[in-house]
């Protein structure tokens, strides 16, 4: 890389942080000399994760809390506070996803997506407003269907355009604090659970030939646009959606309409 970060003595809070492109965050800024901590609802991934950030000699913490309960999303705040104080950091990337027509989807199916995705960072971004720093970098992370309808994803289309209207609304109201919010759209992301869920029948490499760049994306690309965001060099960036996708919104989320039509087929007696 040839942009050179330093986020010694910063804090860094990323809430989904334990696995795939969130733990890909947390590492970077790990790196990058800040004391890190992720959130996660499992246990065990908790663990895997602070022991992996431990080789990076920063400090780092772990906290088990699931973005749906607000109580629990604020113990978060409060014991980061004590140990650390302000946050210069924070990530929601907590989500939820899988493939469903909309006449098979359940109300509670619906809601799941709804309540990890939407509520869920309402809740990080609302718990943690008073626990940042002046000048801290709030990013969502959301994804190209928020604005872009694909089929089987109906969930995901309502909970990650709400996310997207909810970061522009933050950065309006809490632009007069110094805080900056924006979220990162990541299109399909190489070694992640989304690729596998998502395209799980993509065996003649698909989701590479919908990029326009001719490959996947890597949990570093996303790493490098969450640092970039979070540094000075972004101090005039607040409200923005930004996609890192390769160039391909439009044409990568057709992997995903291909592999609900796979399984519908699938589940289809003959």
């Amino acid at each position: 890389m040839d942009i050179q970060f330093d986020f010694t003595g910063k804090t860094a809070v990323i809430f989904g942080g334990t696995t795939g492109i969130n733990f890909g965050i947390a590492e970077a800024f790990a790196s990058r000399g800040a004391a890190v901590a992720v959130v996660s609802r499992k246990p065990t991934n908790v663990e895997a994760a602070v022991e992996k950030l431990n080789a990076y000699g920063v400090p780092v913490s772990g906290f088990v809390a699931d973005v749906r309960d607000m109580e629990a999303v604020q113990d978060v705040f409060v014991a980061i506070r004590e140990e650390w104080g302000a946050i210069d950091v924070l990530v929601s990337g907590a989500a939820g996803n899988f493939l469903a027509e909309a006449s098979a989807l359940s109300s509670n199916g619906f809601k799941v997506v709804v309540d990890i995705d939407l509520n869920g960072t309402f809740h990080v971004m609302r718990a943690g407003l008073d626990y940042l720093a002046s000048g801290a970098s709030v990013i969502n992370i959301t994804a190209p269907q928020a604005w872009i309808p694909v089929r089987y994803q109906a969930h995901v289309c309502a909970a990650k355009a709400g996310v997207d209207q909810l970061t522009r609304v933050l950065a309006l109201e809490w632009g007069a604090k110094g805080i900056r919010v924006n979220a990162i759209a990541p299109g399909p992301i190489a070694g992640t659970e989304g690729i596998a869920r998502l395209t799980p029948h993509d065996d003649d490499g698909t989701a590479v030939t919908t990029v326009p760049l001719g490959r996947l994306g890597t949990k570093d690309d996303i790493a490098a646009l969450a640092m970039f965001l979070s540094s000075s060099a972004a101090r005039f960036i607040s409200g923005a959606i930004i996609p890192c996708d390769g160039g391909g919104s439009g044409e990568s989320v057709l992997q995903i309409q291909e592999a609900g039509r796979f399984l519908a087929a699938s589940a289809t007696p003959r």
